[in-house]
């Protein structure tokens, strides 16, 4: 049977695109969320679908984002009084149906890519290993070709890699072994890849990094070369060598599950941060109402809402805490008075 949500899932992950399945699986009512009700949500925080009215959409969009940051699923509870209870995250909401909702909540990944650029004999070990992990693998060489690389999912004969297929799931291996190194290695570094090793001695590995310094390519770039590439396994044959750099790669993976997405917003010049202390915030709704009429303010970036209080960084030539503080309290909610004080 079709069903357009699974299937806007999967076309969302073949676009190398995160995005989080929510499907009610309990519900107690009265309330207007049932069992199999689903819906997709998107990095953005769009929502395509149905689990539920106007006080649930919020709490699933707000936790299937966090889904999607550390690669989690979990189990949701929506319920007029929430209860600790172990393997469940319980949100208080005081809608008028009074029911309770559970929703279960699966971060939908795109799968790993592997990109290994050169044809050495530990580069044709990396596309038969990464192949058979589940990886999709990529090739980057001027000589690549299907007779040498048979697994690979995509061959481009050169290290040009604007005509792949790239994603922030691609971990990216120069294996060259003296044929392009510089070259291979400048066109990785090209392109933010959450992991880019270099199969070479510590010493050959050094003078390259000098080289690719002398040509302009930048010093935190630079920084993020592993090399040599791999754990440190004792590693030996061309297999094992693969075998090392694919566990340091698979380490990386469960150290951080999306690299596409950051856990905040990264500081910027200029603004102040500062935990805005919130009096009347009492449910899952209150969460969704401040967040929004924080972000709605010119020059402000927030970072976490949680009940009775923000984290937000704001421009003081844009915007004054005086200001924050109005725009809430048209909501319905106070400030502390030791938050509005001016810095």
């Amino acid at each position: 049977m079709f069903d357009p949500i699974l299937e806007r899932a999967r076309e969302q992950t073949e676009r190398g695109e995160p995005c989080a399945l929510a499907i009610v699986v309990r519900y107690e009512a009265p309330i207007s969320g049932k069992p199999g009700d689903k819906a997709l949500i998107l990095p953005d925080g769009t929502l395509h679908g149905w689990v539920g009215g106007g006080c649930t959409r919020p709490v699933v969009i707000r936790e299937a984002l966090r889904a999607m940051r550390d690669g989690r699923p979990r189990l949701v509870r929506i319920t007029p009084e929430a209860a600790e209870v172990e393997g469940i995250v319980a949100y208080s909401m005081t809608c008028y149906s009074g029911g309770t909702l559970d929703v279960y909540i699966e971060p939908l990944l795109p799968p790993p890519q592997l990109l290994v650029l050169g044809r050495s004999a530990v580069a044709q070990a990396l596309v038969r290993l990464g192949r058979a992990l589940g990886y999709r693998v990529l090739v980057a060489d001027p000589e690549a070709s299907t007779a040498l690389f048979p697994e690979a999912d995509f061959l481009v004969p050169s290290f040009a890699l604007d005509n792949l297929p790239l994603t922030p799931w691609t971990f990216a291996v120069v294996a060259t072994q003296g044929e392009g190194d510089e070259e291979a290695l400048e066109a990785a570094l090209a392109h933010p890849f959450p992991y880019v090793a270099l199969v070479a001695s510590r010493r050959k590995a050094a003078r390259l990094l000098e080289v690719l310094a002398e040509r302009g390519v930048p010093a935190d770039r630079l920084a993020t070369v592993r090399a040599p590439a791999g754990l440190n396994l004792g590693a030996r044959t061309p297999e094992e060598i693969a075998l090392s750099i694919l566990a340091e790669i698979v380490q990386e993976r469960h150290r951080n599950p999306v690299p596409a997405l950051a856990d905040e917003p990264a500081p910027a010049e200029g603004l102040i941060e500062t935990t805005l202390h919130i009096e009347g915030m009492s449910c899952a709704h209150c969460l969704h109402t401040v967040e929004k009429t924080l972000k709605a303010l010119p020059g402000v970036v927030v970072r976490t809402v949680e009940l009775g209080y923000a984290e937000v960084a704001y421009d003081p030539a844009r915007v004054t805490l005086s200001a924050l503080a109005e725009a809430l309290e048209a909501r319905g909610y106070h400030l502390r008075t030791d938050t509005v004080a001016e810095p």
